[in-house]
């Protein structure tokens, strides 16, 4: 086990060159980069200097890194100790979005290193930065990549985070990522069933720094999430290109933690982000304003503001009226070109009744199809309109303020 020691005098390599990498396997790599995978493990024979399983796992791991972690992609000779590794690390966006998170501090502990973009991110703004893995093959791996994008500020613990904490010298700021999968590649949700469990080691944490960084699942229930972890002043809610990714816990020593300040980002395909920002005070203290029918507009917050409920607030904070109380789609005869999510332009309302399920296919043969607060499923009412998925048509399926089931035929504005 190595403790403490810099990077450039580990030995992480020695890992690699008994896997033969060389310059002939990455060379391989390149070759092969659009292959078949399956095929090219089939014909591992035809390659007997290659370790063709670990090409292709190299292979598969950067295919997972594409859009998403563009600086390290573009790099030949990084290593990923295997593609699920490369599928759960932060993207470039989410890992540079989680400096604004730090405030000077001077020493950061990243307590569950894994692949090490966090720890490469947060190495550029800060003096120091102790990464901390127990996985062997992780742990060599990151390092040689540290030495590979020549990052000089990163000591190493190969150790489990839980063991190793007396050894590692006060931080000024803790980062934890639990692990959300479990035995058999079973993916948890619940604080409690992810490794470490943090609510069980915060309390040591935060004798040790004033505060922690959480990286949380963004399946976790966030009201469930602030009461385990106490002391939480803010939380973070990432989406990428509509999906949310992360879940960001800030945790204070001393802090009350009554109504921590919510931050809600998504970073959007042309480069922007979309940021809404509240706390739920003022979410529980909104009024409901719903509208009685479908306005010219349609608007459909982003998926950290979804993930987040602010449902109400964004409707008061931009002037609009929800279709209904629990339909989380809103309306309005204003183009309001700031609102945080997507926007359309409503070109049809039909009754959601037989009739109109026999007969929309002629009208709409093609659409993206979503429901919010309907009785269907989206694949079980796609067989049942006969409509064909895809296109620049969009077919929402909801409920209005009187109950009545709708299907709204829109397109997204530019």
């Amino acid at each position: 086990m190595t403790h403490g020691i810099p990077y450039s005098e580990l030995t992480g390599m020695s890992y690699f060159c008994r896997m033969k990498v060389s310059e002939d396997f990455f060379s391989f790599v390149r070759a092969h980069a659009a292959d078949d995978l399956s095929q090219l493990l089939l014909s591992a024979g035809r390659y007997p200097g290659i370790d063709v399983p670990f090409a292709v796992e190299q292979i598969a791991a950067r295919r997972n890194l594409r859009g998403k972690l563009p600086l390290w992609e573009a790099d030949g000779r990084l290593l990923f100790p295997s593609r699920t590794a490369a599928e759960q690390c932060s993207s470039e966006l989410a890992a540079r979005y989680k400096l604004q998170l730090l405030e000077g501090e001077n020493h950061l502990c990243d307590l569950t290193g894994g692949l090490g973009v966090d720890s490469y991110y947060f190495a550029r703004q800060t003096a120091r930065v102790t990464y901390v893995e127990c996985d062997a093959t992780c742990f060599d791996t990151a390092m040689y990549n540290f030495e590979r994008l020549n990052v000089k500020n990163i000591v190493g613990f190969r150790a489990d985070a839980r063991e190793v904490l007396d050894e590692i010298p006060a931080a000024d700021v803790f980062y934890v990522d639990p692990a959300r999968r479990v035995t058999g590649n079973t993916r948890v949700f619940a604080l409690h069933d992810c490794m470490p469990d943090l609510s069980e080691m915060l309390p040591g944490l935060l004798r040790r720094a004033p505060k922690v960084i959480a990286k949380l699942s963004p399946m976790l229930d966030i009201r469930h999430t602030r009461a385990l972890l106490s002391g939480t002043s803010e939380i973070h809610v990432v989406a990428v290109r509509n999906e949310c990714r992360e879940l960001l816990f800030v945790v204070r020593r001393g802090t009350a933690g009554d109504d921590p300040a919510v931050h809600c980002v998504n970073f959007t395909s042309d480069g922007g982000a979309q940021t809404f920002r509240f706390r739920r005070q003022e979410e529980r203290s909104a009024e409901n304003v719903v509208c009685n029918r479908m306005l010219g507009y349609l608007y459909e917050p982003n998926a950290s503001i979804l993930k987040a409920g602010a449902y109400k607030l964004v409707a008061s904070r931009m002037s609009i009226c929800k279709l209904h109380v629990s339909s989380h789609l809103y309306t309005s005869d204003e183009y309001l070109p700031s609102f945080p999510g997507r926007i359309f332009r409503v070109e049809r309302v039909f009754p959601f009744n037989n009739a109109v399920c026999r007969t929309i296919a002629r009208t709409v043969p093609q659409a993206n199809v979503s429901t919010r607060n309907f009785p269907l499923s989206v694949d079980e009412l796609c067989k049942r309109l006969r409509v064909a998925g895809g296109g620049d048509a969009y077919l929402f399926a909801t409920t209005l303020a009187d109950n009545g089931k709708v299907l709204i035929l829109c397109r997204k504005t530019a």
